[in-house]
């Protein structure tokens, strides 16, 4: 017993020694972790900045005591609404603050007009017509939360519709006559603080939402450019020009694209906000993106098809005469369509017209395309082969013929997409 609590004793003060360490080490990784959040987007800790000087300009009016006197206790709402608008992207803020404040002046008129209304049927109704109208608003205004074309961009507003009516319909029952200084109140201090949160996010480093979803999709044509142009020389073991790379992670880039339709739809509704963003004006056309966004994700589907085979050793097995007679029009078709997606990339990244070189790259593939489908209906490419060994490589061919019109439809939906936008031209480089 007497060894065992020795024992005892002897771990405990050793777990004490080894504590101070211990804590030193997760300090230093949770700094660490700080650090690398901040160098990988440095505009959060712009943000962060950001939101603390709208909060110090809004609390001057619980400082300065002329403010104070004309607002009182409601300054607060100024507060809570800065903290609840001030968003990470412009587009956000500007949706949320514009919902508030006009979410705050609609609920707020009804509620003095409910009040009045049952005022006029003395002290026994008027509970019983402002429960009714409280019911009947919040009931019809949830479910048109529901409605997919509210909830997109007015469910911040809509919430707020129901807080602000419910609390100045129940609260006027009590408080007769201050219900009308109680709504100007709330209304004027909910859209100082909006007007706060929305100058701060506007005019220091503003972080565009529309400008992000520009380049997200941009991103994912030139990471499905990169994984068509890996895959053909991987699958046919094609020699890369320059040296060589062990990383292979750009034949994945392709699946973060079939995952963005979500991100995608979100952006689009914020960017429809951002009504000062220099770079594209009024009126752009946002829904363009997401449907230059569909029919990506619909390439990167053929694109994981054609991954399923790469690292399978059937290819291995394929009969060398066949693979060389499918060899030209395959890769062809991988690097032609690889560099049209790149470089539509890089025109709708720098917001221009597609270059000429793009259709050239898009011919060139569809030519390869119909060279090959030539090839596979060759009746003597494969009579002295064995078909299950073949037909793992014809599948591959096939999806790559399908692969050619979905680049053309990309390129045709940017296409629209500067037109409708009117991107800046560019002169042809190459003639046609």
């Amino acid at each position: 017993m007497i060894i065992e609590s020795q024992s005892d004793h002897e771990n405990a003060w050793g777990w004490l020694k080894a504590l101070p360490e211990k804590l030193w080490g997760k300090v230093v990784d949770v700094a660490e972790k700080i650090k690398k959040l901040g160098e990988d987007d440095p505009r959060r800790i712009i943000h962060s900045l950001k939101v603390g000087l709208a909060l110090t300009l809004v609390s001057l009016f619980y400082y300065i005591q002329p403010l104070y006197d004309g607002f009182g206790a409601n300054s607060m709402w100024a507060v809570l609404t800065v903290i609840l608008v001030c968003e990470f992207s412009v587009g956000a803020t500007l949706g949320k603050g514009l919902n508030r404040m006009l979410a705050t002046l609609s609920a707020g008129a009804l509620g003095i007009g409910v009040h009045s209304l049952a005022t006029l049927s003395g002290d026994t109704g008027q509970p019983i017509i402002l429960g009714f109208f409280v019911f009947l608003i919040a009931a019809t205004v949830t479910f048109a939360r529901f409605i997919p074309a509210m909830k997109a961009r007015y469910d911040y507003g809509l919430l707020i519709f129901i807080l602000t009516f419910s609390l100045i319909s129940v609260s006027s029952y009590r408080e007769n006559d201050q219900v009308l200084v109680m709504a100007h109140q709330r209304l004027t201090t909910i859209m100082v603080g909006s007007f706060i949160a929305i100058v701060t996010c506007i005019c220091i480093r503003p972080v565009w939402i529309g400008e992000n979803l520009n380049n997200l999709v941009a991103n994912n044509m030139e990471k499905l450019g990169k994984s068509l142009e890996g895959f053909g020389r991987e699958y046919f073991s094609i020699p890369e020009e320059g040296p060589s790379m062990d990383d292979k992670s750009f034949l994945q880039g392709y699946k973060s694209v079939l995952t963005s339709k979500e991100t995608e739809q979100a952006m689009a509704n914020l960017a429809r906000w951002e009504v000062w963003n220099f770079r594209f004006g009024f009126r752009h056309p946002w829904k363009q993106y997401l449907k230059i966004g569909t029919l990506s994700r619909q390439c990167a589907y053929k694109v994981d098809a054609l991954n399923s085979y790469l690292n399978t050793k059937i290819q291995f097995q394929t009969p060398s005469e066949f693979q060389s007679k499918i060899q030209e029009p395959c890769t062809k078709i991988c690097s032609e369509s690889g560099q049209a997606l790149k470089e539509l990339a890089l025109g709708l990244k720098k917001v221009m017209n597609q270059p000429t070189s793009v259709y050239l790259h898009i011919e060139r593939s569809k030519m390869a395309a119909e060279n090959l489908k030539s090839l596979l209906n060759t009746t003597s490419l494969c009579e002295n082969d064995n078909l299950q060994v073949i037909i793992p490589t014809g599948a591959v061919a096939l999806i790559l013929v399908d692969i050619v019109p979905y680049i053309e439809k990309i390129s045709e939906a940017l296409h629209e997409l500067a037109s409708l936008a009117h991107f800046k031209r560019v002169e042809a480089r190459v003639s046609p």
